[in-house]
């Protein structure tokens, strides 16, 4: 039997990242993933990519983890374009508007997940487990973790950071509001007739938006293609110069045109909401507690800023000598990540809403909107400030 302060369930980014920024905390950790955390890097980039902002680099940065990042596996994007394909609706951000070298960065999420648990792996106050749970006992004043190689571990407080389907979440009988967005994203790499020049764009269809993110290779761009199920299913039937020639005209052949770098994967969409994120000795955070449209590409920031809000709020309690566990003592973490994901899942509902269909009215104030904004420089840059995450 291993007892911990601080066991944290799932060794993705958002776990992780708690992990590292729990890195001068006086309490022990084990991070418990069922797969080795560090894996080897392929020769050609994985399509599995996430969109962090400046904050969450700067916050990695001043934690000492940006430095294990492969930085060739992450490209920094200098610009957003982004334009409605149906009406005259269209907009530039730019970081010179906000006097930096970036936006962000598009990364490889096993390139960062590589970097954060080498990191880690160096905390003196970490222990990494590789193995499943086979049963999870959670309690007020203890959880019981029992390993598939019959080792156990308690622990004071049970971290939550396993993802959409978190067992934490069912096993604590965290209730959650969920919501199909009737969009199924199809995400692959692609080679691009002409440079992205370090730009993400997005082009907003009838039948749902299409992202392409801009890797380290001017030539290779990661898509998320949002479609309704119908078009995404006729999409995944095509062959693949089909596919390419549907995703060339969506994007108004913005890149020239382009052909499959790797396969092809779809993932239904689903707003996920958990009502409650703390009870006493459980807590939740990222895609365990809330899950967005990936329209914004906000998920992973998200979820990045929770694992901060988190470790900030133990820290706090752990420096007053106050119980980690208690609810009480993790109600302003609860409070303040829950009001931002409400915002974040809002703004994702209206823009989902105003840029999906034909309707004519809502094609007018999409386009007039765009337009506008372009032309007001004010507006432009708290748009730049939020998705730099300033």
């Amino acid at each position: 039997m291993q007892h911990v302060d601080i066991a944290i369930i799932g060794g993705g980014i958002v776990g992780l990242t708690l992990a590292a920024a729990l890195k001068d905390a006086p309490c022990s950790i084990a991070v418990i993933n069922k797969h080795p955390l560090v894996v080897p890097l392929l020769d050609t980039p994985s399509p599995r990519v996430s969109a962090i902002n400046q904050a969450n680099i700067e916050a990695l940065d001043s934690l000492g983890v940006w430095q294990f990042v492969q930085q060739d596996r992450v490209n920094p994007y200098k610009a957003m374009h982004v334009w409605d394909k149906d009406s005259f609706g269209d907009i530039h951000f730019n970081c010179d508007d906000m006097g930096n070298d970036s936006l962000g960065v598009i990364a490889e999420n096993a390139a960062l997940v590589n970097g954060l648990a080498e990191s880690v792996m160096q905390q003196a106050n970490v222990t990494i487990v590789t193995q499943s749970i086979e049963r999870m006992l959670v309690g007020p004043s203890q959880s019981m973790l029992m390993l598939d190689n019959n080792d156990a571990i308690s622990c004071r407080l049970l971290v939550g950071a396993d993802g959409a389907n978190s067992s934490v979440r069912k096993q604590a009988n965290f209730p959650i509001t969920f919501r199909d967005y009737e969009h199924t994203a199809i995400v692959a790499n692609i080679q691009t007739e002409h440079p992205h020049n370090n730009v993400a764009r997005q082009a907003f269809t009838p039948t749902g938006p299409l992202a392409l993110l801009p890797m380290a290779n001017p030539h290779v761009c990661s898509i998320v293609w949002s479609q309704t199920p119908d078009a995404a299913s006729k999409l995944q039937q095509c062959n693949d110069d089909d596919f390419c020639h549907a995703l060339t005209v969506a994007s108004d052949a913005a890149l020239g045109n382009v052909s499959l770098q790797t396969s092809r994967h779809t993932f239904p969409l689903t707003m996920r909401y958990a009502r409650s994120w703390a009870k006493d000795g459980v807590v939740l955070v990222g895609d365990a507690a809330h899950t967005i449209h990936p329209l914004a590409g906000q998920g992973a920031n998200l979820g990045m800023q929770d694992a901060l809000a988190l470790a900030d709020t133990l820290s706090a309690s752990l420096n007053r000598q106050k119980d980690i566990a208690q609810h009480r003592y993790l109600r302003p973490y609860e409070r303040a990540r829950k009001t931002e994901a409400v915002k974040m899942i809002a703004a994702m509902d209206g823009f989902k809403f105003l840029f999906d269909g034909n309707d004519p009215v809502k094609k007018l104030i999409r386009g007039v909107g765009l337009a506008a904004t372009d032309k007001l420089t004010t507006v432009k840059q708290a748009f730049v400030a939020h998705a730099m995450g300033l």
